[in-house]
Formats: C-alpha cells, sequence, structure tokens
C-alpha cells in the first residue's frame, strides 16, 4: 500500500512539477523611470533609447529626468527625409529607426526635458504620428517626383513647417529647475557623452570583431553594429547587467510566443507547446549560431520593436529571464515589462546599445575599444 500510494505521490508530482505555472524571482533590478506608452506611434526606438538614457543619467548622477522622446523623433525625421530624397526614393522612409538614431540626435541636437518639449500641440491628447506620417510621405514621393524637373530648394523648409505643425517647433533655449539651457547644455549637464555607447549584434554573414552595416529596414542611417560570436554576445549582456548597466534592445516580437499582454517571451522546444508554454513552463529550443542565421536570412527574424533591458528574474525551475521595460504602458504585460526567455534573447535578440564599460574585457580589448 505505502508503495502504491508513494508511486502515485510521485506520478503526481513528475507530472505537475514539469508543467507549472510561472513563478518568478528577481535577480536583478536596475533602477530606472516608469513604464510609459508610445500609444499611435512607430516610435519604439526613441522610447526605448531614451528610456536607456534616463537609466545611464540615474547611473551616472543619481537624477531621475524625464527625457522628452518626441524630441529625438522631430530632430531625426529631416535626416529620414534627405536621405529618401537624396536617393530618389529608393529608400525606406517612415517613423521607424534605431537606438543608434536617438544616440546620433543627441550628438548632434542634444537632449530636452519632457516638461520643455512633449512633441504634442495639445499636451493632453496621446501620441500619434498616424497623420504626420502620411502627409510626410506624401511629401518626399512629390519631391523625388520632382514635378517641375528640378528639386526645389524649399523642400527642408517644408519638411520642417509640417513637423512644426504637428509636433510644435524644437527649443532652442528653455529654462529647467530655474537654470537656463539649450539642447546641448542640457544634454553636457546630464553628464551623457554620445560617443561612450556601441551596438553589438551578432550573425555569421559578416566578420566576428569588426563593425558592419546591419541591413535591415530601420537602418536607414547606415548605422554600424560591432559583429560578435553568439555566446559571446550573450555574454556581454550578463556583463552590463551584473555592472548595473542597462540595454537597449532591438528585436523580433511578432513571434506567436512573444506575450506582449502577458509579458512573457519564450522559444518552445515543440510547437505543440506554442499556447501551453505562455502559461506553464515547458522546455524550450537550444539556439545555435547556424539556426539564429537561418531565422534571419529567411525572414523569420525581422526588425519589429525596440526596448529596455534592465534586470533579470528566474522562474522556479531556475530558468533565467531577462526583464525587459517595454513602451505599451504599465497596463501591457507584467506591469509594462516583458520577461523573455534566453533561448528568445538568442533568438531574436537583433542587437543591443550599452555603455562600453558593460563590455566583456575580452569583447573591449579584440573590438579595439578604449
Amino acid at each position: 500500500m505505502k508503495k502504491t500510494l508513494f508511486y502515485f505521490i510521485a506520478l503526481y508530482f513528475g507530472l505537475h512539477g514539469y508543467s507549472q505555472n510561472y513563478e518568478f524571482q528577481t535577480i536583478k533590478d536596475i533602477e530606472a523611470n516608469p513604464v510609459i506608452s508610445q500609444d499611435h506611434t512607430g516610435t519604439c526606438w526613441s522610447f526605448s533609447t531614451t528610456s536607456f538614457l534616463e537609466a545611464e543619467i540615474i547611473r551616472l548622477t543619481g537624477k531621475h529626468i524625464d527625457l522628452s522622446e518626441m524630441y529625438n523623433v522631430r530632430e531625426t525625421y529631416p535626416k529620414k527625409a534627405w536621405v529618401y530624397i537624396m536617393r530618389q526614393g529608393k529608400a525606406q522612409f517612415g517613423e521607424g529607426g534605431l537606438a543608434h538614431d536617438v544616440i546620433n540626435s543627441a550628438r548632434d541636437n542634444g537632449l530636452v526635458p519632457q516638461s520643455v518639449y512633449s512633441g504634442k500641440i495639445n499636451p493632453e491628447d496621446e501620441y500619434s504620428d498616424v497623420e504626420l506620417k502620411a502627409v510626410l510621405e506624401n511629401l518626399v514621393k512629390t519631391y523625388v517626383a520632382n514635378p517641375n524637373k528640378e528639386l526645389s530648394p524649399r523642400w527642408k523648409e517644408a519638411i520642417n513647417g509640417v513637423l512644426d505643425a504637428y509636433m510644435g517647433k524644437a527649443p532652442t533655449e528653455f529654462t529647467y529647475e530655474g537654470k537656463n539651457y539649450t539642447p546641448k547644455t542640457f544634454m553636457e549637464s546630464t553628464k551623457l557623452n554620445p560617443k561612450d555607447y556601441v551596438t553589438l549584434s551578432s550573425y555569421t554573414h559578416e566578420a566576428y570583431y569588426k563593425p558592419f552595416l546591419l541591413d535591415i529596414p530601420d537602418n536607414f542611417s547606415n548605422g554600424l553594429f560591432y559583429n560578435v560570436p553568439l555566446d559571446e554576445f550573450v555574454q556581454n549582456i550578463d556583463n552590463a547587467l551584473d555592472k548595473g548597466f542597462t540595454l537597449a534592445i532591438d528585436a523580433d516580437v511578432s513571434e506567436a510566443t512573444f506575450a506582449g499582454k502577458k509579458g512573457i517571451a519564450v522559444i518552445p522546444d515543440s510547437e505543440a507547446d506554442s499556447k501551453a508554454i505562455l502559461n506553464e513552463i515547458k522546455p524550450e529550443k537550444t539556439i545555435t549560431v547556424a539556426y539564429r542565421q537561418q531565422e534571419f536570412e529567411n525572414y523569420n527574424t525581422t526588425d519589429d520593436h525596440l526596448m529596455h533591458i534592465v534586470g533579470k528574474v528566474k522562474d522556479q525551475k531556475g530558468n533565467l529571464y531577462y526583464k525587459v521595460k517595454n513602451s505599451w504602458g504599465q497596463e501591457a504585460g507584467k506591469n509594462g515589462f516583458v520577461y523573455i526567455s534566453v533561448s528568445y534573447l538568442r533568438l531574436k535578440a537583433i542587437s543591443v546599445l550599452l555603455h562600453k564599460d558593460g563590455l566583456v574585457a575580452k569583447t573591449k580589448a579584440a573590438l579595439g575599444i578604449q
């Protein structure tokens, strides 16, 4: 009788221990500003990287500053228009961008607080760039078509006029906490240095330990990425977090197992587990270098969304996940965060932006970064 009872107890816990509802414990949590929403815009690249810069300001100075996401957007649109028009329409034009576009904007135009520039004509409105995007696209296509058989010298003025009408004029001088600033002097006050930030990626079609041009649609500015082996890519993410550095991440979130509402992102080992794994712990696929490359080249991994890695958690079985701050509001996911498994990151993380001091010493030396 005892043996029979023991058998059924063992069977019960064996079955239920294999499929358990997620219970998470915090491993690392780096201070960042609260989750906000990008609303009806395709500007995750600015929301994520601006959040990253806010966390860097906290790390560097201890100050919590709410930076304007839309200032970066406002100052980046003219650059997108230049690329599209100068390439005679043979480029992508839209609201998308990448983390380095925010760094480039900060370098060239500085930064401003949210209280100074919201990027909304009516501060009470939600963010929306649907009409703005349509108007700008029609405008740049008109200039490329050259109705007068010659590109008008007034196109830059027209682009800026539309941006001012929909987003407001970008400030050139302002007062913040009783001090007068320009956008560039304000950025200097935050102790941020755009030269300190690097972007890592990991693909085999380019040589390792060299900068390369990553061919994804939103890389309109031809930003360069440092290429490192996949294991080292993950090691650098872990090293940065362990040292108290956050990271901006560009990833594919189009997978059915990226559940923004549930706040979980995983790669099941079996397709049969695709639904169950969103609620229960299931085995995950082992992600090899070859498989990651294959999924990138066959378009199964696409450049969809940028977010902000701020820590780590683990489930009750010890499996690790990256705590990722999203920009879909606090109601989405786990109070605005998504827990991304190691397998998901190895497969679907296209790149990460981080401070150079968060790099593993070996990587830093191999890349020749001081």
